[in-house]
């Protein structure tokens, strides 16, 4: 199990450069804020194209399959289960569904109440209306219910709850991830420390934040590599797990968790010696060596579709 290659959560993809590797940061901190923002009251179809778009890019910037074959995959079952579950599940309406045609109406009842009125010499209502066709032709073809066999339903609202749950995790997470795979860590931090620049006016401290992100970035992987060691650690030991039952299975869990904290401890004291190794004091003092973000011909192509999906969507795609 290789959780640096099956799960490449804020890992940054060195080779191959693609086109979206080139992209200065800010370019795409703006695309990633607006795919966070666009499935916001947004219908079903605009959130399955923005999952569309996504794929879209991968494909199109050529980002190798081994990288990100795992990875969509298992997205794009939960986003499917999560829809599957949703549209299955009470779709919150409180209201009882009753069937509406003629040949459901209680003719007794009509009857008695014709046979109580002497004055009518005509034909009680209810038999006139036997003697006609109850057959009534539907002027759609629409129906609420779209799958109704036993406990098994599933009504248009549910389906669109579920379209929607399953989007937006996908949404969310694959946009976020495909984001951190193609930008360096101190990119990131050069595009937030130029768009954060007007702050640090106001006494935010600009550099303190910059210098926090990159270290957080700079242990995800660190975190994964922990939990790597200690997967491969348990699988070596081969440990019968039924003969241990529930209490020692806890236990051990217990003592891994315990383990896993002491190793980040670790860690994050040997990061922080490091800095002090090398001079960092306080942000007054010692600055970031971070490169000055520039924007470029490709770069402006890339605001000009982005306000074009921007503008599509503000138009086009809310939730009826």
């Amino acid at each position: 199990m290789d959780l640096m290659r099956s799960l490449p959560l804020g890992l940054y993809l060195e080779q191959p450069v693609t086109w979206l590797h080139r992209l200065d940061s800010r370019v795409k901190l703006g695309w990633l804020l607006a795919f966070l923002l666009m499935p916001v009251l947004a219908s079903g179809v605009a959130r399955l194209g923005l999952v569309a778009l996504l794929v879209l890019l991968t494909v199109g910037a050529g980002i190798p399959w081994r990288v990100w074959r795992q990875q969509l995959v298992w997205l794009l079952l939960v986003g499917f289960f999560a829809t599957l579950l949703t549209a299955l599940s009470p779709d919150g309406y409180g209201l009882k569904y009753q069937p509406r045609s003629p040949a459901d109406l209680n003719w007794s009842s009509l009857n008695s109440s014709n046979a109580q009125d002497p004055a009518s010499g005509s034909a009680p209502v209810g038999q006139a209306i036997a003697s006609e066709s109850l057959v009534l032709p539907q002027p759609t073809q629409y129906r609420y219910w779209l799958v109704q066999q036993g406990w098994l339903k599933v009504s248009r609202r549910s389906l669109g709850l579920g379209v929607r749950v399953g989007t937006l995790v996908f949404i969310l997470i694959y946009s976020t991830t495909l984001f951190l795979l193609t930008t360096a860590p101190e990119e990131i931090a050069a595009g937030l420390e130029s768009l954060m620049a007007p702050l640090g006016r106001l006494g935010l401290p600009v550099a303190e934040v910059t210098l926090t992100l990159t270290l957080s970035l700079r242990f995800i992987p660190l975190v994964l590599e922990e939990v790597q060691n200690l997967v491969r650690s348990i699988r070596t030991r081969a440990i019968n797990w039924r003969r241990l039952g529930w209490r020692g299975t806890v236990k051990i869990w217990l003592i891994l968790a315990e383990r896993l904290l002491e190793n980040l401890l670790m860690r994050a004291e040997q990061m922080a010696t490091a800095m002090q190794v090398r001079g960092f004091t306080t942000p007054d003092r010692h600055s970031l060596p971070l490169s000055v973000p520039r924007l470029r011909a490709r770069d402006g192509v890339a605001i000009g579709v982005l306000l074009l999906v921007a503008g599509a969507r503000l138009w086009w795609g809310w939730q009826p």
